[in-house]
């Protein structure tokens, strides 16, 4: 590569950050209706720990984890999803539930997670906490 060239994209990589970096603060900056919140989602596996077999079929498993979810939360948002991972030479794959929260604690977060667990036979649940802006749009 020519020195020239070289420059060239070091330029064009400090544009991209600086651009980056710009339309991130513009994405974190409060709504004028909105408020900053965090959105937790957790990633519920379905198959045993132990014997990695599911436990309930796909659909019972997604209404253990309304029941779940309403208790805690009083609503839930839920997607479907196919998890995987090697363990050595073996892959393992399950029927994974994507959960999805927003104003709530991440005390209550765990309560339901140790239920979910609890309930799905699991060792553990990933939950990521997300900044976002929540906005309960009812029009104009």
């Amino acid at each position: 590569m020519s020195k020239k060239t070289g420059i060239v994209i070091a330029i064009l990589c400090v544009i991209a950050i600086g651009l980056s970096a710009a339309a991130l603060a513009v994405a974190l900056r409060p709504a004028e209706q909105g408020k900053t919140d965090t959105q937790y989602v957790m990633y519920l596996g379905t198959n045993d720990k132990d014997t990695n077999q599911p436990v309930f079929p796909p659909e019972e498993a997604k209404e253990q984890a309304k029941q779940i979810l309403i208790r805690h939360f009083g609503g839930y948002t839920i997607q479907e999803a196919g998890g995987g991972w090697l363990d050595g030479d073996t892959l393992y794959q399950e029927y994974t539930l994507v959960i999805y929260l927003s104003d709530t604690t991440p005390e209550q977060v765990h309560a339901a997670a140790d239920e979910l667990i609890a309930t799905f036979r699991q060792s553990s649940v990933l939950i990521q906490a997300n900044q976002t802006v929540t906005e309960f749009y009812s029009g104009k």
